[in-house]
């Protein structure tokens, strides 16, 4: 390395603790930043804020139980994938048509409980489509939203910080 460059970022670097020092000691103002950066302060943490409240509503509206998001989670990370598991509509579906089939077709009875069984049923199935479309088109880009530009905000805004004092 060039000892003139060296040299320059030395006295660099002591004249930021300096500043830092004088700043924290209360000798000196410190350095302020712009009013078109503060605006952009404020509005990344309001959105960064809002976002995170509105990924964390929806999917506990989308996954109820919070056994099931944390399980979801998991095994997204270890397999890529979410679990097929069945709906609670789907569950009250399943148990309405084998009681139907126990009481028998051809009892009033019977027959009520296989047609609201098999409603039941496709309403479990049109819930999961919906759960699963929703995380997909809805949740699953707020979540790469906070993983890529937010982080990248945060980590340039470090920078600008560190490079200020």
């Amino acid at each position: 390395m060039d000892l003139k460059k060296l040299a320059g970022q030395a006295g660099q670097l002591l004249t930021r603790a300096v500043q830092y020092t004088e700043e924290k000691l209360g000798n000196a103002e410190k350095t302020e930043f712009d009013g078109h950066y503060e605006s952009l302060i404020q509005q990344y943490e309001s959105t960064k804020l809002w976002t995170e409240k509105l990924m964390t509503g929806a999917q506990a509206v989308l996954i109820p139980n919070p056994g099931n998001r944390v399980e979801d989670m998991l095994f997204e990370k270890i397999e890529k994938r979410r679990p097929n598991r069945l709906s609670n509509l789907e569950y009250l579906g399943l148990d309405m048509v084998q009681a139907g089939n126990e009481f028998g077709p051809g009892t009033a009875y019977g027959s009520a409980l296989l047609k609201v069984g098999g409603a039941e049923q496709r309403l479990g199935l049109s819930e999961r489509e919906f759960v699963s479309n929703s995380l997909e088109g809805f949740i699953q880009p707020l979540h790469k939203f906070l993983d890529t530009e937010i982080k990248t905000i945060a980590r340039e805004r470090r920078v600008l910080d560190t490079k200020r004092f």
